[in-house]
């Protein structure tokens, strides 16, 4: 290679690495670029951020009249009431007497329309999946169960029924009963069986501290199944808000009652409650209030009693469905269990396959059956088989 070819292949080699830089130097302004433009987005959402930080805050208040599309006459949450603007930016027709607004500090327009008010407490309370419980599930209510379908089930389902009748369905029901006869789970099936929305409420916690509060929920809760329907609201334990009236001067009986009136007026007031169905449980109808108990309230009062010995051994099949039971009698068991409840025979049935786990066996025996009873009841029972007929023997 002489000397001018040398020179030349240093030049272009020169040349290469010159374009190679320059192409790498115009990739990374590509790059920062892009990067700058990120930037100023980020930057112009932090700058809107800071600017509606810095907005002064909204008064709320609520529409008193409405005198034209544009101007209203609201009360504020300062006191007086005021006639303002309507902003241009809010559709007239979503302004009517009651409508919570927000206003402007400086000029008071109104320049947002809010949602209905709801208690978080009366959302908490909707029941969002279904119960998995069924009306097979329950042994021994035949009855009970036809008459909750014919006033919960029927009118939900088939409305024409009532209609071509000419009768108005009944509005709710009242379980009352012992303890563990199975309210509840009535409950629970009605709502697994329809396709209607379901409120749970305990009627402790209808009752609140302060003055008015107990009954704010109340309202909120029949708000909330109004916009719901159909919808099925079950008060369990009412009779702790729903108690008999007296003359007691104490703040905690007065407000109490403040809350069993809007209760009542709920249940039966001049705004039709549509397809709002109530059922309520109680273990103690002797000391509701006879306001409560009236038809229009409550059209069904439906006895949940303790099952005799054919209902104990239909809910006793339903417990030991998957229990593997071995030379044994489920009809022997109904008649050694007499006076136990629904939740009794289940505690019952779950302790005689803790006695068969215990000795390490996959099968339940009726000797199980009977350490189970006495555990759950203190009582012993033996089958007497030396006479003809079975017969019970507590000792």
């Amino acid at each position: 290679m002489d000397l001018n070819e040398l020179e030349n292949f240093k030049e272009k080699t020169y040349i290469a690495e010159l374009e190679s830089k320059l192409l790498r130097l115009e990739l990374e302004n590509k790059d920062l670029s892009r990067e700058n433009t990120q930037l100023k987005k980020e930057n112009e959402i932090l700058k809107r951020e800071l600017d509606k930080l810095r907005i002064p805050p909204l008064i709320l208040g609520t529409v008193i009249d409405k005198i034209s599309d544009r101007k209203v006459v609201v009360k504020s949450s300062t006191g007086p009431n005021f006639l303002v603007n309507v902003s241009q930016f809010v559709n007239p027709d979503d302004i009517v007497p009651g409508t919570r607004i927000c206003l402007n500090q400086q000029t008071l327009a109104v320049v947002d329309v809010l949602p209905k008010e709801k208690d978080y407490r009366a959302l908490a309370m909707e029941v969002d999946e279904k119960p998995d419980v069924t009306f097979e599930d329950i042994g021994g209510l035949k009855e009970q169960i036809q008459e909750v379908k014919e006033v919960v089930e029927l009118p939900l389902k088939k409305p024409e029924l009532f209609e071509k009748v000419g009768i108005d369905p009944p509005k709710g029901i009242l379980l009352y009963g012992p303890p563990g006869t199975g309210k509840t789970l009535l409950a629970k099936a009605v709502a697994h069986e329809t396709n209607a929305a379901f409120i749970k409420v305990v009627g402790s916690e209808l009752v609140k501290k302060f003055i008015g509060e107990g009954a704010k929920l109340v309202r909120d809760v029949f708000k909330l199944a109004k916009e719901k329907a159909p919808c099925i609201v079950f008060i369990d334990e009412i009779d702790a808000v729903a108690s008999k009236r007296t003359e007691s001067l104490t703040g905690g009986d007065r407000e109490v009652q403040r809350t069993l009136m809007q209760l009542l007026a709920e249940m039966d007031g001049f705004d039709a409650r549509g397809d709002v169905k109530v059922i309520a449980a109680t273990n103690r109808l002797d000391i509701l209030d006879p306001a409560i108990l009236r038809p229009g309230r409550f059209d069904r009062i439906i006895d949940i009693p303790a099952p005799d010995e054919k209902g104990r051994l239909e809910i006793l099949k339903i417990h030991t469905e998957r229990m593997n039971l071995k030379d044994m009698d489920l009809s022997d068991v109904a008649k050694l269990t007499e006076g136990c409840v629904g939740a009794d025979l289940k505690a019952i049935c779950t302790e005689a396959g803790m006695f068969a786990i215990r000795e390490e066996r996959d099968y339940v025996t009726m000797q199980d059956f009977e350490r189970a009873i006495e555990k759950v009841t203190g009582k012993t029972g033996k089958i007497n088989m030396t006479t003809p007929h079975l017969s019970v023997m507590y000792g």
